[in-house]
């Protein structure tokens, strides 16, 4: 049975549809699609004899190309038929726009989803499409102010390749940076967005300045950019601003230079932009007039060194010529001396003499003394040493009577604890012989009753 496509739910999914469309529609598609070939082939007939037939010049003067270009133009195109054989019905269209609606919904970070709903509101036949949802491509150029305002409101905006990247750059990151806008677009619900936009654009200049910086260094304009690259889209699948492999191998050694060069000169003008910032730091500044006052004093102290070294310097050299005078007052005085020391001399020897013939007499007498004290002290000692052994003698034998004494007194004292003992013991048998009859004598008593 065929089912109809409007006795479908509005609810049922997109596969089911389309494949509900594509079994009803495929015969009129495979009609749709065969006209669509012919037209093509047709087209190109046509512009081969327009190419052949076409007078050489235009009848007027173009806008871009020279006007005697008219046939070549033919050769660098194709004429083909703008109708889409794989959607035959305006509601064909629809459910494949809205799958693939469904599809970027899950990842939009993918999808131009500008121009996607742009091509839905023209499958949809609403007019001014461009006005409803417009394009990046459809922007004018502006100031920075203007974009800044255009970006705040939600709307899309553009950098082109000729603007001053670095007079955007800096009006667009003073709006980035500037406290009361960040907090009153904090406080909108689009926060994310407008500040996503902000960023994206501001990196479109950061891209478009960073070429035209490299043809600087280059010297030379590079060849025109994809257009894809340019665009984000791949509506154009031309191969319109792409290099032959050879060319862009020869172009990539150069912009390595020039791509070096230009990361010195930034890497430079970074350093001085640091040098300079650290120069209007207060801090800084500071540091540098201390160092500067430090400086000042140490060139003070060397000039007080100098001053000090050249006085010490005169001061040597008085200091020397006084010595030498010193010297040669010394030696006058020192001959002088030497004649009464060798006066003093021979008079020391003279008494030194008689010394030593006093001293010798007086040894000898002492000598004499001493040996005769040596020998009572010696008669002495012997007499002391026999009295002290005799008292040693008397007091060992006192030693010893005291000794025996004392063991008759030990082992007396030892056979009265034993004879105690022993009368103990005996006193405790006794006791314990008393207290047994006392035991047995009444059991004795009852046995006879």
């Amino acid at each position: 049975a065929e089912l109809n496509i409007s006795d479908m739910s509005s609810q049922a999914p997109v596969g089911t549809t389309l494949a509900i469309l594509e079994r009803v529609m495929k015969v009129i598609s495979a009609v749709q699609a065969r006209i669509h070939y012919a037209m093509k082939q047709e087209f190109k007939l046509l512009a081969a004899i327009i190419r052949d037939n076409t007078p050489e010049d235009y009848d007027y003067e173009p806008e871009v190309g020279e006007r005697g270009a008219k046939q070549s133009d033919y050769d660098c195109c194709d004429v083909l038929p703008v109708s889409d054989p794989n959607a035959s019905t305006m509601a064909q269209r629809v459910v494949q726009y809205q799958a693939v609606m469904q599809l970027a919904q899950q990842a939009p970070q993918i999808y131009d989803l500008p121009f996607l709903h742009r091509q839905m509101i023209e499958v949809l036949g609403i007019k001014n499409a461009n006005k409803i949802v417009p394009l990046a491509d459809d922007m004018k150029p502006m100031d920075p102010v203007s974009e800044n305002m255009a970006i705040m409101n939600g709307k899309p905006v553009k950098a082109f390749m000729y603007q001053d990247h670095a007079s955007h750059l800096g009006v667009h990151m003073a709006m980035v940076h500037d406290p009361i806008l960040a907090q009153a677009i904090g406080q909108s619900p689009q926060a994310q967005q407008i500040m996503a936009a902000a960023m994206t654009h501001i990196m479109e200049h950061v891209a478009m300045k960073y070429r035209l910086d490299i043809e600087q260094q280059l010297g030379a304009p590079l060849p025109p950019p994809p257009y894809a690259a340019l665009s984000g889209n791949s509506e154009s699948d031309d191969d319109l601003g792409y290099l032959p492999p050879q060319a862009e191998s020869e172009l990539a050694s150069l912009l390595a230079q020039a791509a070096q060069k230009l990361q010195m000169q930034n890497q430079q003008q970074a350093s001085q932009q640091q040098a300079q910032q650290q120069q209007q730091d207060p801090l800084i500044q500071m540091q540098q007039q201390e160092l500067q006052i430090k400086q000042q004093q140490v060139q003070v102290a060397m000039q007080e060194v100098q001053i000090k070294a050249q006085q010490a310097q005169a001061a040597a050299q008085i200091a020397q010529a006084e010595q030498q005078r010193k010297n040669k007052k010394d030696i006058m005085d020192a001959a002088g001396r030497a004649d009464e020391l060798k006066l003093k001399e021979m008079e020391l020897q003279t008494m030194v003499q008689l010394e030593g013939v006093k001293l010798g007499a007086d040894i000898k007498h002492r000598q004499m003394a001493h040996v005769a004290n040596l020998a009572q002290t010696t008669d002495k000692y012997a007499l002391d040493s026999s009295k002290h052994i005799a008292d040693i003698a008397t007091r060992a034998d006192a030693h010893e009577l005291s000794t025996s004494k004392h063991m008759h007194d030990v082992v007396k004292t030892g056979a009265d604890v034993a004879h105690k003992k022993a009368q103990h013991n005996l006193d405790i048998s006794q006791m314990e012989s008393d207290a047994q009859q006392t035991d047995d004598q009444p059991s004795e008593d009852g046995g006879s009753e």
